[in-house]
């Protein structure tokens, strides 16, 4: 049997910790594995690499990923469809093991829906992928952006600043809401809710007032302004996928504070620094669980379907499912979220 393995979209802790389970189960099975390198694009462009667990043994800590990523959209016309489905038979597959997130893993569902034999693992360092109760990356990603955080209230408190801190979420404020609410942020605003500028501007006056010198405002980078078209954008570029490239609403929200209020305010974004840490212990072993059950599925036979994380056990999910719609974080979270912030 040979199987390719891909890594599609953003990078995210735990990648070569799925990989490496994958290769370690793949031999004790006499299955051979390949890399399918740049994602989507390695199956387009038939750049490929063989893999053996020995490549990856020390790897299982290693941020990134070893077969490199990309967001090539391998389904945006019916002649990309039927290259990948032609370039899938031509490697002599017999299955392939897509990691990813939504866009990943939606194009890993219509190309199961034209042939191909295909399993997904859930990834994004967001979490907001429906039918996993965690994806792998998440942890990493709460836990640099917590520290990030907590050093920027320090340096906010020497000179008595408000800190604008802009968190990675596209349509999800999980990063945002779990990293503000353990560094103990004084305002966390994320997509779920839409906010007001004057508020903002209101509760930094009425925080200041009350004698707070230093404010710390988490924001999730795709948070939507009430009367405000769309989210904020540095620019109008937008990914294969049809995304637009998000960022700037820290600083424009920076502005906005310091003009309406007087104080001195300033605005940081730590972005791509909590995808490239290395994995928490919580990931790794997250990862390898969702590696080993995925080579599992391929071994059993059962295509069209995504390994989850279903309270404390491993599980598979249809790709349908899994991409039917976005995971918002919880109302019961948001309570809690406004209730120990506003």
């Amino acid at each position: 049997m040979r199987v390719g393995v891909l890594t599609g979209g953003g990078d995210a802790p735990g990648l070569n910790a799925v990989i490496r389970a994958v290769l370690k189960r793949a031999e004790q099975f006499g299955i051979e594995v390949i890399g399918i390198r740049y994602g989507w694009a390695g199956l387009l462009n038939m750049d490929t690499v063989p893999l053996s667990y020995k490549d990856l043994e020390d790897k299982i800590g290693e941020a990134g990923t070893v077969i490199k990523t990309s967001r090539t959209n391998p389904v945006k016309d019916e002649a990309t469809m039927n290259k990948c489905i032609e370039n899938f038979k031509k490697l002599g597959l017999d299955a392939l093991i897509a990691i990813g997130g939504d866009d990943t893993l939606t194009a890993a569902k219509r190309l199961h829906e034209a042939g191909l034999k295909v399993v997904g693992v859930p990834k994004t360092i967001d979490n907001d992928l429906k039918g996993t109760d965690y994806t792998f990356g998440f942890d990493t990603a709460v836990n640099a952006a917590m520290e990030a955080i907590e050093s920027l209230k320090k340096t906010g408190e020497a000179m008595d600043r408000v800190m604008v801190v802009e968190i990675m979420g596209r349509h999800a404020g999980w990063i945002a809401l779990y990293s503000g609410l353990a560094a103990g942020a004084d305002l966390i605003l994320i997509p779920e809710e839409p906010f007001k500028i004057s508020d903002v501007a209101e509760f930094v006056k009425k925080r200041k007032a009350e004698g707070k010198g230093s404010l710390t405002i988490v924001v999730a980078e795709g948070a939507l302004i009430a009367d405000y078209k769309g989210p904020i954008t540095k620019d109008t570029k937008v990914d294969q996928y049809g995304h637009v490239y998000l960022g700037g609403i820290g600083e424009f929200l920076a502005k906005e504070i310091e003009k309406a209020t007087g104080f001195e305010t300033r605005a940081v974004a730590p972005a791509h620094i909590v995808r490239g840490m290395s994995p928490t212990a919580f990931d790794r072993v997250l990862a390898t669980r969702l590696g080993y059950a995925a080579i599992e599925l391929v071994r059993k036979g059962v295509f069209g379907k995504m390994v989850a994380l279903r309270g404390t056990e491993i599980v598979s999910v249809d790709l349908s499912e899994a991409v039917a719609e976005t995971k918002l974080v919880d109302k019961s979270l948001i309570e809690l979220k406004n209730a120990l912030t506003i």
